[in-house]
This record gives C-alpha cells, sequence and structure tokens, in this order.
C-alpha cells in the first residue's frame, strides 16, 4: 500500500487543490477519464466554443428582418470542431504532462478507483492507496435510458456528439434540459434537421414557468418540438441511418442520421463504491457533505475525507466546482479555520437560442417561501422590446422576471430570457450576494442609455416594494 498526503480522486475541479501548500508532500491524482475532466473536454468550453459559431450562423439568418441580406453559404463543420479540439486537447495533454512529468511529489494515476476504506483506495489494476486527507472530486456521467438500441453505434451522448466527422442532415435529440437545448441551437443553426422529444410536456421545466413556457413556445417555432412522448426503440436502418419509434404509438416513427441522449447526468458516486464503505448519499446517489464540504457517515463528518463539484452538489455548474474546490483548498491547510461554501445564490445559464439565465427562487418557490414565512412577494416582468436597445433589435420574445421580497425589495429570484441573457443578469446576481435592495440597486447607480442593461433597471423600478 503507498501512503500519500493528499488524493484526490478526479481532474477536472480537484486539479486545482495542488498549489504550493503542497509542495514537498506526496500528493496521488487520480483519474481514468480524459484529463482536465468534464467542462474542459466535454462539457462547459467545447460546447460554447460551438455555440458562438452558431450565433453568427443564426444572426445570418435573422438579419433580414432588420433590412440586412447576409446569406450563410456553408458551415465547414469539420473545420469548426478542429479549430476546437485543436486547443483543448492540447490543453488537456499540457495538464496531464505537467502533472505527471514535471512536479516530483505528485503521482498521477490514470485508471479508476473505488474505495476500501474511509481514506483507501485501490485502482482497476490492484493497487492500493492510502492517504491522509482524501478528496472526491469525480464529477458525473451522462444517463443512457433503458431504450433497445441505446447502444447503436450512431446514438451520443454529449461526451461524443462533437467530435462527429459529418454534420449530421437529421438528429434526433432525447431530452428537454440544457444540454438537449444547447445541442438543438447549435445543430439547428447550422442546418440540421432538429427533432427534440421530450416526456414532459415543457422544455426547460425545472426553471420558472415564465421561462420554461417562452421557451418552449420559441423552440417549437426553430425546430420539430414532440412533447409528452419518449423513445420506446431504436433500430439501424440499411443505409446507416435510425429509425427511431416513439412511445409505440401508430405514425410517430422517425428516421434521423444520429441520436443525442440528453437525459441527464448521474454522480460517479457508484463506480467509487461510496455505498459499500457506508459514506453518505441522498436519493439521487450525490455524497453527502457538511458545509466545510466535509464528507459525512451516519450524519457525521469524516475527518480528513472531502467532496466538491457533481458528485456532492445538485447545480452541475462548473463555477460551483470551482467555488468548492477554493473552499476546500483552504480546508485542507487550515482545519482551525474552517470556511464555509456559499450556495445562497448559484447562477445558471443555458447558452442556446434564445438564451437563458437564471438565478435565485423561481415564483412558486418564491410563493411557497412567502406562505411559510408569512410575507408577501412582488413580481415584475420587462420587455426586452420596451428598451431602446431592444427596439434596435426588434426583439420580441425577450424578457426580465424578477421576484421580490414585497416590503424589503430584497430581490429573491431573477429569470431572464434574451439575447445576452448570460450577462446582463450578472448586476442582480451581485446585488443578491451583497443584500442591495431592488430601489436601491435601480436608482442609486448609472445605467447606460441605451445599452440592453436597462431592461434590468426598468424590471428593478417596476417592482412594486416598500
Amino acid at each position: 500500500m503507498t501512503h500519500y498526503d493528499l488524493a484526490i480522486v478526479g481532474s477536472g475541479s480537484g486539479n486545482s487543490l495542488i498549489n504550493a501548500d503542497w509542495d514537498g508532500r506526496k500528493v496521488a491524482l487520480i483519474d481514468g477519464g480524459v484529463f482536465g475532466g468534464t467542462c474542459l473536454n466535454v462539457g462547459c468550453i467545447p460546447t460554447k466554443m460551438f455555440v458562438f459559431p452558431a450565433e453568427l450562423a443564426t444572426g445570418a439568418q435573422e438579419a433580414q428582418s432588420l433590412g440586412v441580406d447576409l446569406e450563410l453559404r456553408d458551415v465547414r463543420w469539420r473545420a469548426i470542431r478542429d479549430r476546437i479540439f485543436s486547443r483543448i486537447d492540447a490543453i488537456s495533454r499540457d495538464g496531464r504532462r505537467y502533472r505527471a512529468d514535471e512536479l516530483d511529489n505528485v503521482t498521477l494515476y490514470e485508471e479508476y478507483v473505488r474505495f476500501t476504506g474511509e481514506k483507501t483506495l485501490v485502482t482497476a489494476s490492484g493497487e492500493e492507496i492510502h492517504a491522509d486527507q482524501v478528496v472526491i472530486a469525480a464529477g458525473s456521467r451522462a444517463v443512457l435510458p433503458d431504450i433497445p438500441g441505446i447502444t447503436l453505434p450512431q446514438v451520443h451522448t454529449s461526451d461524443t456528439i462533437m467530435r462527429l466527422e459529418e454534420l449530421p442532415a437529421r438528429i434526433l435529440i432525447i431530452g428537454g434540459g440544457y444540454i438537449a437545448a444547447e445541442f438543438a441551437h447549435i445543430f439547428g443553426a447550422f442546418g440540421s434537421a432538429v427533432t427534440v422529444v421530450n416526456r414532459s410536456g415543457s422544455l426547460l421545466r425545472t426553471l420558472d414557468e415564465t421561462v420554461s413556457e417562452a421557451f418552449t413556445a420559441e423552440a417549437v417555432r426553430q425546430w420539430d418540438v414532440v412533447l409528452n412522448h419518449t423513445v420506446a426503440s431504436l433500430t439501424a436502418n440499411d443505409d446507416g441511418s435510425v429509425h427511431a419509434v416513439l412511445d409505440g404509438t401508430e405514425g410517430q416513427e422517425l428516421d434521423v442520421d444520429v441520436v443525442l441522449v440528453a437525459a441527464g447526468r448521474v454522480p460517479n458516486t457508484d463506480r467509487l463504491g461510496a455505498a459499500d464503505v457506508g459514506l453518505d448519499l441522498d436519493p439521487e446517489g450525490r455524497l453527502v457533505v457538511d458545509g466545510h464540504q466535509r464528507v459525512l457517515r451516519d450524519g457525521s463528518p469524516i475527518d480528513g475525507l472531502w467532496a466538491l463539484g457533481d458528485v456532492s452538489n445538485r447545480f452541475q455548474l462548473k463555477h460551483v466546482a470551482n467555488h468548492e474546490a477554493r473552499i476546500v483548498a483552504h480546508n485542507l491547510t487550515h482545519p482551525d479555520s474552517l470556511r464555509t461554501s456559499d450556495h445562497r445564490f448559484v447562477p445558471a445559464a443555458v447558452f442556446t437560442h434564445p438564451q437563458v439565465a437564471v438565478v435565485g427562487l423561481t415564483e412558486a418557490e418564491a410563493l411557497a417561501k412567502a406562505e411559510a414565512e408569512g410575507f408577501e412577494i412582488t413580481v415584475a416582468v420587462q420587455q426586452y422590446g420596451s428598451t431602446a436597445f431592444g427596439w434596435a433589435m426588434e426583439d420580441t420574445t425577450g424578457f426580465v422576471k424578477l421576484i421580490a421580497h414585497q416590503r424589503t425589495g430584497m430581490i429573491l429570484g431573477a429569470h431572464i430570457m434574451g439575447h445576452e441573457a448570460s450577462m446582463i443578469i450578472q448586476p442582480v446576481i451581485q446585488a443578491m450576494s451583497f443584500g442591495l435592495d431592488a430601489q436601491t440597486m435601480a436608482s442609486g447607480q448609472y445605467w447606460i442609455h441605451p445599452a440592453l442593461t436597462e431592461v434590468v433597471e426598468n424590471a428593478l423600478l417596476s417592482l412594486k416594494t416598500g
């Protein structure tokens, strides 16, 4: 058995824990997947590198309504793909080389491991590892539903769909969440015929109802959206395409070239054997941690065992994993002054078309909280088209929805759909994080005219507070 001062399972956000505090101490970094984790290799970064050219393609298609005739002559899929992954793969290789070859105190294990005790692990090849402190940052993986034909080579998840050799003429996307919405935009903008099949009656249904309904209406306009259905089976046709049957219902069949399964993600705790060593898991299989990111067993924190990222939080967002990594990095070396993670106001964005950004409570959640705690809420919805920049875009769909405590004016939630939603929500995130009420935020600073951020200003001023 090899002993280490620190063992880290996962090379995504967990990789950032190896800092100067560990110089001269033995560290094991363990990951059986591609070095760098989900965000770098198959998640946030490459998807947004596809989204940006998709936005350019969409702009060319929509410019005519503004009096500009642009022509989208071609989408060079391989050129786009190779530009993206030549950069992504190089970063992954360089990161691996630095950890494996240039740091004498770090040992990189490029294989999967399972726990045999609270701080002991065994690799797939049988090597035993023990560490004084262990950080579990093993992430999550795509769900593959139990559908006949799900293992066909034409069926992909977000792990493989971006490396296709050719742009598919027809693509079926199974799911209606963030990943489905983003890839529907990418492939639709590039010219693929997109069919989205979702088992519920709306897309992005975990978001505020106003956003979900509005986005679903826009999605129906752009793609073939089939709601309240599931895929019953997938079979290969002789020409290499795929025949999909929906729910076994007569008439609900289609042929496509590629299938993308975007049915959610599950934490990798089962592959680690977390339950076998008695670590606490929530109903969805995530490790249960306390506010300091310490892993719990029978409700109590285990000294020296930590977790962060998708394996232990519900957000599945890189910026949350990075925040937790900073907390764990401090707590590993400062046991007498532990810091606490802050998950109060976690924002998220969906880089689809139109873009969506959210932070805080939905209206339904705010109403439930208000009823339980005995206060009233106030809600304002401001259309992009009510501002000068909205006029410039001739925007008819974008909006900002704000929810606040009626008496205090403290913002409880913000939900934005429209152009650059992920950027214009940031002032609201800042206000919520630093305790700024709606009226002070609206009137206590300049808002550039006629920038699109005026839609946030006007929404704040529309809230009836006090």
